[in-house]
């Protein structure tokens, strides 16, 4: 059994970081949802759901949500939002959530039961607290939630109270997610989202006296006016508040494909040398004040179920982040939202007309989508094992797929052994499989990248995907 005490890392020098700062995707799916088609049909879906439920009936499901409102835009946002503060936009939305629910689960006739329900968007606690226990009341209608479930949120605390996180808690939400980003003023300021560290403070208290199982904080590095000592003081003030778990997300200024991000000038950010060096700072600052490091860029306490499922090799990875959970398939209803289930990734449009349209005339929002093919099953659960557990382990791979990663991966061994800049991130050996070195932690998606044949077949033209930095 592998664990991932935390490990000496080599001196971080700009000759190092130009090797591995280069664009890359996050991996939280594979293939990528930029390589999902537009030929994947409603009728495609419906078969998949079929395959799902005929192959693992009684299995459990996650089902995802998205709640895509948001009063305003924060200006480094790159989630799929609409800007409304129109309470009939939002009431209307969750009418066709309602239709969309019932007409998916007619194809799930023997898979009912849910191990974990997440909210995501855009903004869920826009919604009121009425609305929110409604549509939970449609979940129990065509669900059956474990008694153990994981039931999530992610909150934007400047429309939380402690009031509201308890009758949260009184709904069935027993996990609670917020973006803090940062806590500097300036910064705040700059990338429009402003709020007091004492309401974050004031939130993650009343979580704890409402019994939340898991609270969360999401922080952002890289953004515009951050400095070492600005984010070295937000990250202090987020270990005093000792949150079970912390997701270190690195900025992705892509405004090619965010154009409200064009509202920020290079100048004004830190540059690749910075940035990395706020990242390193903050990850020393979380394993020095007990976290354990949680695959690529999350921190947990050693108690929490995302620590104790990474020790024990059961942590999971899909479009909602690292999870313990041993859920294979994904139900996700709303605009935008992302399935993975029978074998294919499914996406609703990311227009709120198309998809309100699509409701309105009898059918699913299905935009586009993949079946995975057998090579690409290998390869994604040989990404999932290098961005969960930072290791390829050759028997495992004998056990699950009747052969060894010499058979499977012998070109990637030896890019991995062949290159100079591949080499000090992992070592690969055909008897043993592959193990991500404590610097290659850190750049654990060019070791992934590797083991991408779409990737390696046919680059995406123009850019495409955040830097790896």
């Amino acid at each position: 059994m592998m664990t991932t005490a935390p490990a000496a890392l080599p001196e971080l020098t700009p000759e190092l970081l130009n090797a591995y700062d280069r664009p890359g995707p996050r991996y939280t799916s594979y293939p990528t949802a930029d390589r999902f088609g537009d030929g994947f049909s409603e009728a495609d879906y419906v078969a998949a759901l079929a395959r799902a439920n005929a192959q693992r009936p009684g299995e459990a499901l996650s089902v995802y949500t998205h709640l895509p409102f948001c009063e305003a835009l924060c200006t480094y946002c790159g989630c799929n939002v609409t800007v409304s503060r129109s309470a009939q936009t939002r009431a209307r939305y969750l009418a066709r959530l309602a239709e969309e629910i019932a007409r998916v689960v007619r194809h799930l006739p023997d898979r009912r039961l849910v191990s974990q329900l997440h909210l995501g968007g855009g903004t869920p606690n826009a919604y009121a607290d009425d609305e929110l226990a409604a549509l939970f009341d449609l979940f129990r209608e065509h669900f059956e939630l474990a008694p153990d479930a994981e039931v999530a949120i992610e909150a934007d605390p400047r429309h939380a109270t402690p009031e509201r996180l308890a009758r949260w808690r009184e709904i069935g939400i027993n996990r609670l997610s917020m973006g803090v980003q940062d806590f500097d003023p300036a910064v705040q300021e700059r990338v429009g989202r402003v709020c007091p560290p004492e309401r974050v403070e004031e939130l993650v208290a009343a979580a704890r006296a409402a019994r939340y199982d898991s609270v969360n904080l999401d922080l952002i590095y890289g953004l515009p006016r951050q400095t070492a000592a600005s984010f070295a003081r937000t990250v202090a003030r987020v270990i005093g508040l000792r949150p079970d778990r912390v997701a270190l997300y690195s900025f992705a200024w892509v405004p090619w494909a965010k154009p409200h991000q064009a509202a920020f000038e290079a100048s004004e950010m830190p540059d690749r040398d910075a940035k990395i060096a706020l990242f390193c700072d903050a990850r020393k600052a979380f394993l020095d004040a007990g976290y354990e490091a949680i695959g690529m860029d999350h921190f947990a306490l050693p108690s929490d179920e995302l620590a104790v499922a990474q020790r024990e090799g059961r942590l999971r990875r899909n479009f909602q982040g690292y999870t313990a959970m041993r859920v294979r398939d994904v139900v996700a209803f709303g605009v935008s939202a992302i399935g993975d289930i029978g074998g294919a990734y499914i996406q609703n449009t990311r227009s709120l007309h198309a998809y309100n349209k699509a409701i309105d005339g009898g059918g699913l929002a299905t935009a586009r989508g993949l079946r995975l093919s057998d090579d690409d099953e290998v390869r994604r659960y040989a990404i999932h094992e290098l961005m969960c557990r930072f290791r390829l382990d050759d028997a495992a791979l004998r056990r699950r797929f009747g052969a060894g990663v010499a058979d499977l991966f012998g070109p990637e061994l030896a890019t991995l052994a062949a290159s100079e800049d591949l080499a000090p991130l992992a070592e690969a050996t055909a008897a043993d499989g592959v193990r991500v070195s404590p610097l290659g932690q850190l750049f654990v998606r060019n070791v992934a990248a590797v083991f991408d044949r779409y990737l390696q077949t046919k680059a995406p033209e123009g850019p495409l995907y955040s830097r790896m930095v």
